[in-house]
């Protein structure tokens, strides 16, 4: 078997290629090489150039990647791509042939996954510790030949060990993973998440939290974070190096789980779960001929709000449903803004009060019952959801409008009054997050979903 060990040098944002050193090995000792420095016909940052003492003016003459691309392709052809931190290294030259509209595509091979096996017990598996620890002489460090001749040695060491056949070949299976999970992360926790819902945590090396999501499936979700090419994904990737996780039983508990733990860890991999959806409301105000009115805007702008909700489509789509339940005016509720007199196309039920044929009186009142079955909507109500296995439910408990919390209850309990949830419930915070969550169900589905008045689970 042929191998290529290689290691690139990038801009860091952006990750564009300044160096590139292909080292090409049958087994023994290297055979070829190739090394050259790389134009990323992008900025190279003074940070970047104070850790590889590679600048702008060291690329200014050097040839862009289009311009070695075919040799490049050349001596890695028929060869395992071996590195270390293999995904790194490989994702960013196969996007810089993405970016040539060339497919790039060769077996893989982590160094670092490869140590942690055959050489177990180190304290990092970081190039240059693992080589410190190892007595492996690194000369230019953090230069693409450097580490690369570093991690041939590394590599023949490894190759050398006794069980590194069968290793090697089990790494090179098409069905292992060892080449996709991230470089710090024990394949034994990845085997160990089951495929179910759920939320789960990718921790780094100090056990910090960095990023929470959630699943219907956490091990194909998991999974799908180590295939996405992004850089954040890449960047979250190589930090990851313990995941944990919860069962939820349900997608919707599980989405509620995940508010409440980015809330609580701020993982830094989260940002835009942190920001708080924009929220408008439905009000109600009269105009000066006495006319009441049903209106939507942003919450800030919305005096006295009756609902709340985080879309506008969804303020339109509930102003269309009071609309035709009780014959108001799309005028009036500003489905229709530039209009002497209501033409909606789906509701057909106006009296006329747009036209003068109706008086204020009798709009008003039915305006006034609108108002009443709105505020109706800010009920008691209990979700019932699945359990995390087949001998338990699960429920999700809203009062008066707010949020309260979930629970499960094993399938030996009996509950026949919702004042029996209580010793069930797992309190959560109400946040604008929870209530958007749970709008989007109550908005949408009627399954499941009870009066606390009375009710079994």
């Amino acid at each position: 078997m042929i191998y290529t060990i290689i290691d690139i040098e990038t801009t860091g944002s952006g990750n564009k290629i300044t160096e590139i050193a292909i080292l090409k090995h049958d087994g023994t000792q290297v055979i070829e090489e190739f090394t050259s420095l790389v134009n990323p016909e992008a900025y190279i940052p003074e940070y970047i150039t104070a850790l590889t003492g590679i600048d702008n003016s060291m690329v200014a003459d050097a040839p862009t990647f289009s311009e070695i691309a075919q040799q490049v392709l050349d001596i890695t052809e028929d060869t395992v791509f071996v590195a270390h931190n293999v995904n790194f290294d490989y994702n960013i030259i196969r996007n810089a042939f993405k970016a040539l509209d060339i497919e790039f595509k060769r077996k893989k091979l982590c160094t670092i996954r490869l140590s942690r096996k055959l050489l177990p017990g180190h304290q990092s598996y970081s190039l240059g510790k693992l080589c410190t620890s190892l007595n492996i002489e690194v000369f230019d460090r953090h230069r693409a030949k450097g580490d690369a001749e570093a991690t041939v040695i590394l590599f023949e060491l490894l190759l050398a060990q006794e069980q590194s056949e069968a290793i090697f070949k089990d790494f090179l299976k098409p069905s292992s993973k060892e080449a996709t999970l991230p470089p710090n992360l024990p394949s034994s926790i990845f085997n160990a998440i089951p495929n179910k819902p759920g939320v789960y945590y990718f921790k780094n090396k100090k056990g910090t939290i960095i990023y929470v999501g959630k699943a219907k499936d956490l091990k194909k979700r998991v999974l799908s974070h180590f295939y996405n090419k992004s850089a954040k994904e890449m960047n979250l990737c190589r930090e990851t190096a313990d995941i944990t996780f919860d069962l939820s039983g349900s997608e919707l508990i599980a989405l509620l789980m995940e508010d409440a733990a980015i809330k609580e860890h701020y993982p830094e991999f989260n940002q835009a779960a942190k920001r708080n959806p924009k929220a408008y409301a439905v009000f109600s105000y009269e105009d000066r001929d006495g006319i009441k009115h049903l209106a939507y805007n942003t919450l800030k702008s919305a005096p006295n709000p009756l609902q709340i909700y985080y879309s506008i489509t969804d303020c339109r789509e509930q102003l269309e449903k009071f609309c035709k339940a009780f014959n108001l005016c799309p005028k009036y509720c500003h489905l229709q803004e530039v209009t002497s007199s209501c033409s909606h196309y789906a509701i057909q039920d106006c009296k006329g009060i747009c036209k003068q044929e109706e008086d204020a009186e009798s709009y008003n009142q039915r305006v006034n019952e609108a108002i009443t079955a709105i505020r109706e909507n800010n009920q008691d109500i209990i979700l019932k959801q699945t359990g995390r296995h087949t001998e338990e439910s699960a429920f999700i408990l809203i009062k008066d409008g707010y949020y309260k919390g979930y629970g499960f209850i094993d399938s030996s309990e009996q509950v026949m009054h919702n004042d029996e949830l209580d010793r069930f419930l797992i309190p959560q915070k109400d946040t604008m997050h929870t209530q958007k969550i749970l709008q989007s169900v109550l908005l949408k589905h009627s399954n499941n979903i009870f009066q606390s008045n009375s009710v079994a689970i």
